[in-house]
């Protein structure tokens, strides 16, 4: 379930694309299959126009399985299960799989596909909708927690919602941050001049977002951070620290001049962001789950380990 208040006038599903990590077209279809609510009414149309202050919720597990569903294909990309019962698992996501398909693209091998495919190994129905419990972008690696039912979903949800999961993620830097450890607290939103990238300034509707950061080590030029999201903003982390001025190895798209270059000089090929460390409450037990996921090859050659 996400929440979202409308700060200024606009059309629904504008408003939830931007907040969402979602495309137009998805969330068009969630808006019609009637999971989504404005100041407490089911709202079926895209367009419907929103007052500053309407409070928005969008609930993925209200939506009964549909065509999207089924036409995701069963294809076996080795994704390693890293914790599993009867309610979830967790999977070891790998750099360069996006998380669902691209409007158009639904060909071409997404994390749903490896997951349809791990769905089909337990004989259990499989449903688009119901899950995936959160996302990582397309370069980030680690930790996933996948819901096996829409109850489990559900639950995990509001456990995100409620901000009690903890999600513990590694980076590397350019340059060595000064204090070494600091609480970033900014909101994020969609660049006004650019609307594929995040910011924290000049940003059409901007979000709270905060995020810790502890320098775990230090080099010559830049450093492995072990971060902390207290919030699931689009690029969270990967905008904070480019903010201050230490930009993610390995990330095109917040780069400064400074990490290019270091990331040339490592001979860095992906974005050096790790979910490093994920626990949440099962709703199979009840009882607190803490999964670790090793950082991939490429990323711990980088820093040497």
């Amino acid at each position: 379930m996400q929440e979202i208040t409308a700060t200024s006038p606009m059309r629904l599903d504008a408003l939830l694309a931007s907040e969402a990590d979602m495309s137009r077209v998805q969330v068009q279809r969630l808006i019609k299959d009637g999971a989504v609510k404005v100041n407490g009414e089911v709202v079926r149309k895209p367009a419907h126009r929103l007052r500053e202050g309407d409070r928005v919720v969008m609930s993925h597990s209200d939506i009964a399985p549909s065509d999207a569903d089924v036409s995701i294909e069963s294809i076996d990309l080795k994704l390693p299960v890293l914790y599993e019962d009867d309610a979830c698992f967790v999977i070891n996501k790998p750099a360069g799989v996006a998380v669902h398909p691209a409007p158009g693209e639904k060909d071409n091998a997404t994390l749903l596909h490896g997951i349809a495919y791990l769905f089909g190994e337990r004989d259990l129905p499989f449903s688009e909708s119901a899950t995936l419990v959160h996302r990582l972008d397309k370069e980030t690696t680690g930790c996933l927690l996948v819901a096996k039912t829409h109850k489990a979903h559900a639950e995990l949800q509001a456990q995100f919602q409620d901000r009690t999961v903890k999600k513990t993620y590694l980076a590397l830097v350019a340059g060595i941050p000064d204090p070494p450890s600091a609480v970033i607290d900014s909101p994020v939103g969609r660049k006004l001049t650019d609307r594929t990238k995040m910011s924290v300034l000049r940003t059409s509707v901007s979000r709270d977002a905060k995020t810790t950061y502890r320098t775990q080590q230090a080099f010559d030029d830049c450093a492995l951070l072990e971060c902390d999201l207290h919030t699931g903003r689009t690029h969270q982390i990967r905008v904070h620290l480019s903010s201050i001025g230490h930009p993610i190895l390995g990330d095109p798209t917040y780069a400064s001049s400074l990490s290019e270059k270091i990331t040339v000089h490592h001979g860095i090929k992906n974005l050096c962001l790790h979910s490093w460390k994920l626990t949440f409450v099962s709703p199979a037990d009840k009882k607190k789950k803490a999964v670790e996921c090793e950082m991939p090859p490429p990323f711990a050659a980088a820093v040497g380990k």
